[in-house]
């Protein structure tokens, strides 16, 4: 809605307030006007004019003063019929205000306190998918559509708890905050053309400049142009899908080993790789990562596979098993293979969430 388009409904407004009151007043003193000379009327004066209207606009009616000549009787019909229209209209507006207010949580106007949530910004089949993924791990999720359909469907399929749902035109910047997206940890732009998700990005780089993005590319050829927009990560998936369907073909239990891993466990006994932070407490923190690859293959039968650091510039690098004298250190992200039971209990000596957390350092 424009400013101009605001300023122009106030102002309505305001006349609408001021004309009725001057119809007010004058409806008041013309009733005492013709009251005044009449020896059985109380309404000879404003004060009870006044408490007079009040009592009949509000239908309370005490009878306690009333008119006594027959102008008076039909300033009070007036008074009487204005009261049916004004609690019409009173009783119109409370509803459609509760309507309005009731309409606008649903479409997800009233925000979200989701924090170090994913965003995902784009509906379709694939973006159930993803939600299910990061619900099965017991993350957050705020969707952005533009479609209204889509709200009542993901509503009816998600608990409130875990999953937001926001309508809105995706170039509403303002809206867009409504999912909370400058605490998220992650965005993930779901549109369909390679192109569009570029621009997209370009323009919501420039608004929220700390937001780190994850796109999905039809053609791997861009992704090196999207690192160099600002994406965080970028996932080719033809690339993605031709690797697997040649692992089934010459590797046929490797590619179902890799495949199951890649989704979350949903048993103790699932195996899944989890991506955990040190934090200053944990017990790890400023050991030998191949002291901490044995000791988590002992206690917890779990495979440490990889270490992501971060160099003097704050960039992430990952390190696949690396060998030597490397040392464990706060920041620092563990790649670990590990089941259901695994994970439980690691979670509660890490005392952090799996995944990435939102880098409040830059």
């Amino acid at each position: 809605m424009s400013t101009s388009f605001k300023k122009n409904a106030s102002l309505r407004l305001f006349l609408l307030i001021v004309l009725v009151i001057a119809v007010y007043l004058l409806l008041v003193a013309a009733l005492v006007y013709v009251e005044k000379d009449s020896d059985q009327s109380a309404l000879n004066n404003y004060s009870n004019a006044i408490w007079y209207s009040l009592v009949t606009l509000t239908t309370v009616g005490y009878g306690d003063i009333f008119p006594a000549t027959i102008w008076g009787r039909y300033i009070s019909m007036i008074f009487i019929l204005t009261s049916i229209g004004i609690f019409g209209i009173l009783i119109g507006q409370l509803t459609t205000l509760m309507t309005t207010i009731k309409e606008n949580k649903k479409l997800g106007y009233s925000g979200t306190s989701f924090s170090g949530h994913a965003v995902i910004i784009g509906w379709n089949e694939f973006g159930w998918h993803v939600v299910d993924q990061l619900v099965g791990v017991g993350r957050q999720v705020a969707v952005v559509t533009n479609k209204k359909d889509d709200v009542d469907l993901i509503r009816e399929k998600y608990n409130s708890k875990n999953v937001f749902v926001l309508f809105c035109d995706y170039n509403n910047h303002e809206l867009i905050k409504r999912s909370n997206i400058e605490e998220a940890a992650i965005v993930f732009v779901n549109m369909m053309d390679d192109t569009d998700k570029l621009v997209y990005v370009l323009n919501l780089k420039k608004v929220f400049p700390e937001t780190e993005f994850v796109v999905t590319l039809e053609n791997g050829d861009l992704k090196n142009t999207f690192l160099a927009a600002g994406v965080s990560n970028t996932i080719s998936t033809q690339e993605i899908s031709s690797k697997l369907l040649a692992s089934y073909m010459f590797e046929p239990d490797v590619a179902t080993y890799s495949e199951s891993i890649l989704s979350y466990a949903k048993s103790d006994s699932d195996y899944d790789i989890k991506q955990l932070l040190i934090t200053p407490n944990n017990p790890y923190n400023g050991k030998a990562y191949q002291d901490v690859f044995f000791d988590l293959k002992k206690r917890y039968n779990s495979v440490l596979i990889g270490i992501t650091k971060r160099d003097k510039f704050g960039h992430k690098k990952l390190i696949k098993n690396p060998l030597g004298d490397l040392k464990v250190h706060t920041g620092d992200y563990l790649i670990i293979i590990l089941n259901g039971k695994a994970f439980k209990l690691l979670k509660r000596v890490f005392n952090v969430e799996e995944g990435m957390v939102k880098d409040r350092r830059k």
